[in-house]
């Protein structure tokens, strides 16, 4: 990275920090929650390690005192930086009653906020692309300034919903921007065996939309390319395919051995790359990152997770006989 990139993006040394604390922060919940499924506390992880830089430097080119999210499993990074508590996510990851997303009903990692707009998802992948289409059409009914923004990973890119939501947001032109999060496998399945085309963004091309591949591990990077297909579909002219292309660090989820399809070898490679510290290395070099700066940070983020972490191990569950409600009218 050359100097002082993120100054000509027009993002200022305060943003970058902000943005770097947020992956940060990610980072070290996610690595809280493997420890606390090891250890037997909570009894699923699934993982956006790797994937933050590309998260954060789309969250960050959003308004995100209006836009809409449909965020897929892996998109920490992208709900911390629309609002959602360290707090908050880790009382989902203990399924205890006062967990945002769906009082502990669902499994974790199923984003949802009405107050952050945040669009809830469901465990079949791909499912929040309509939705996110859907938000667009009626922001575009209403006539409001809103653009949504729907993530999915490689995988979710051949499904049939995929498909359908780029075809309907195409023709009709609506303020709506795929981002598809390549981290090179859809569970087992390598990306060679999963599209005969070179990238995912060359599919754009056939829905009639902008479509761009950009390197997933620079925030910055993301961040640009992201910023234009938002102003784009402010101004009307219509939906956009990103591509972030970036390598999923950590087996696919708490229950997946990942070394039955990759090596060690090839993960130890991947983790050369990793868009943290790619972007720490970047604010040391520009000087915005100071050793006194980085120690506030590391500082503010450790206790983060350990009040999150304290706070949901003792938060009550909900009621065995609140599973009846919101099935039928109370």
């Amino acid at each position: 990275m050359g100097k002082n990139r993120h100054e000509a993006l027009g993002l200022s040394d305060e943003t970058v920090l902000e943005m770097y604390e947020t992956m940060l922060l990610a980072r070290r919940l996610d690595e809280r929650l493997w420890k606390l499924n090891r250890a037997g506390k909570i009894p699923f992880v699934i993982s956006g390690q790797g994937q933050e830089a590309a998260q954060i430097g789309a969250a960050f080119a959003l308004d995100r005192s209006k836009d809409y999210v449909a965020p897929y499993y892996r998109d920490m990074g992208v709900v911390l930086a629309f609002g959602m508590t360290a707090r908050e996510l880790m009382l989902s990851a203990f399924a205890k009653a006062e967990d945002p997303n769906s009082g502990g009903r669902q499994m974790p990692s199923h984003f949802s906020s009405r107050k952050l707009r945040i669009l809830t998802q469901s465990s079949p992948v791909t499912t929040q692309v309509a939705h996110a289409v859907g938000v667009a059409l009626a922001a575009r009914m209403k006539g409001e300034d809103i653009v949504a923004y729907a993530s999915f990973g490689e995988g979710s890119s051949n499904q049939g919903d995929f498909h359908e939501s780029a075809n309907f947001a195409g023709v009709h032109k609506l303020p709506v921007i795929f981002m598809c999060e390549n981290n090179q496998y859809a569970i087992s399945v390598p990306l060679k065996k999963q599209l005969a085309c070179e990238r995912v963004s060359d599919r754009a091309a056939g829905y009639g939309m902008f479509g761009k591949t950009v390197d997933g591990n620079d925030p910055l990077a993301v961040y640009e390319v992201m910023k234009e297909a938002v102003d784009r579909a402010r101004r009307g002219e219509g939906p956009s395919l990103i591509e972030t292309v970036s390598y999923r660090l950590t087996p696919h989820s708490s229950d997946d051995d990942d070394m039955t399809y990759r090596t060690k070898e090839e993960v130890e490679e991947a983790k050369k790359k990793d868009g943290l510290y790619v972007f720490q290395s970047y604010l040391k070099d520009c000087g915005v990152l100071t050793e006194e700066k980085e120690k506030a940070i590391n500082e503010r983020v450790d206790f983060a997770v350990d009040d999150a972490t304290d706070y949901a191990e003792q938060a009550p569950y909900a009621e065995p006989e609140s599973a009846l409600r919101y099935v039928y009218e109370e």
